[in-house]
């Protein structure tokens, strides 16, 4: 029997863990808060989303599945999730992010 950590704290580490295998985003670039993602399937669009989105757990399965389909090598320097933009933007939207 092994400790379930929260789901916020999953997602905090996936995050963390992109987010130091590639070169950061500068702090300047982007508002306290918020982290910048990179989305799509062949050309990659930047967001910028609020961090509150780490503790969605419609986000979380999101990342789970980027993390076990992509791994951690984001070479666009943020954490990159490979889907459609619309269906990103879609989630994003209806958690509040835009």
């Amino acid at each position: 029997m092994g400790i379930r950590m929260p789901r916020i704290i999953q997602a905090r580490q996936i995050l963390k863990r992109s987010l130091s295998n590639g070169t950061r985003t500068t702090e300047t670039d982007l508002p306290k808060g918020y982290f910048a993602v990179y989305v799509g399937e062949q050309e990659k669009k930047r967001f910028v989303i609020p961090v509150s989105l780490l503790s969605q757990p419609s986000f979380q399965d999101l990342l789970r599945e980027t993390e076990e389909e992509f791994g951690y090598d984001h070479p666009m320097g943020g954490l990159t999730i490979r889907c459609c933009e619309q269906t990103f933007y879609d989630l994003a939207s209806g958690l509040g992010a835009f």
